[in-house]
């Protein structure tokens, strides 16, 4: 269900926890993208190809958060740090050094774990609006966790998912202009479809805790590399406290904020959050 063409060749690789799909784009130092819960790489599908045609290699795996069609090994770590050392796994099998890490939502919160347990590859790092510090999950998501774990609940939220008029009230919030039909699909009917993905939500979902946030916080002014930390302005759900947190414990971050934007700047601004990548590639 992926709209593929324009994030360049797909691949899967077998990393230590299983099998990860991503495509391939471009040539050049490395980006890769991290997306959060019940979205896949197609988040980035306005994002990658303009940071490309620039000169960048860009990489954006399906990463399994709930929205991914490759499901993991039942014996699989889908714990925050599990996810994040599957990230850093990936730089590993692809040889990838000086990279560029871009994410957004939930992917936020699992970059600053692989900032502060798995640097090594990292050159700098792009934080869209994230979970950070004792926001993970943030409102009105905080119960997500509690309710995964009710038999059934996981299906149920995938069924609902299905039911296009109810697109706008479930994802309004996170996005001003909702995405094609044919982009919502690829968000919405693998969780529905497959028993496995499911189970990798439910895993994954279940394990959040703010502890994994906040012990990230504590030791991100160890990472001394350039941090860009991109604001939306009409953000409802992570709050700008997060982001000048954030910046007050990163030694070399910088903040921006664009206008007309929720949470999924990706979907809102890409144009703009493209040039802010490119600009912070060139910026030395």
């Amino acid at each position: 269900m992926a709209v593929s063409d324009s994030l360049g060749t797909e691949h899967t690789i077998t990393l230590p926890a299983g099998p990860l799909r991503y495509r391939d784009l471009g040539a050049g130092p490395p980006v890769v993208f991290v997306h959060g819960l019940l979205v896949n790489g197609d988040l980035w599908r306005d994002v990658a190809p303009a940071v490309a045609a620039a000169g960048y290699r860009c990489l954006t795996p399906d990463w399994p958060l709930g929205a991914h069609t490759v499901p993991l090994p039942p014996g699989a770590d889908l714990s925050p740090p599990g996810v994040a050392r599957m990230i850093a796994d990936f730089l590993v099998a692809l040889d990838l050094t000086e990279v560029t890490v871009v994410a957004n939502d939930t992917g936020g919160a699992l970059t600053q774990i692989l900032m502060t347990e798995h640097p090594e590859r990292l050159d700098r790092v792009v934080l869209t609006p994230c979970d950070a510090f004792d926001e993970f999950f943030p409102q009105p998501f905080t119960a997500l966790p509690a309710m995964m774990k009710i038999p059934g609940f996981a299906w149920v939220m995938a069924a609902t998912f299905q039911v296009r008029t109810l697109w706008p009230a479930l994802l309004g919030g996170m996005s001003k202009r909702l995405a094609s039909r044919e982009v919502m699909l690829s968000y919405t009917r693998p969780c529905w479809r497959d028993r496995a993905v499911r189970r990798d939500l439910r895993r994954f979902t279940a394990g959040v805790h703010r502890k994994y946030t906040l012990r990230a916080g504590q030791a991100l002014d160890g990472f001394d590399r350039p941090v860009l930390l991109v604001g939306a302005g009409q953000d409802r759900v992570f709050k700008p406290r997060l982001r000048e947190a954030l910046a007050a414990r990163l030694p070399k971050a910088r903040q921006v904020v664009l206008a007309d934007s929720y949470t999924f700047v990706p979907e809102d601004q890409p144009a703009e959050l493209a040039r802010l990548v490119v600009e912070f590639q060139r910026s030395g």
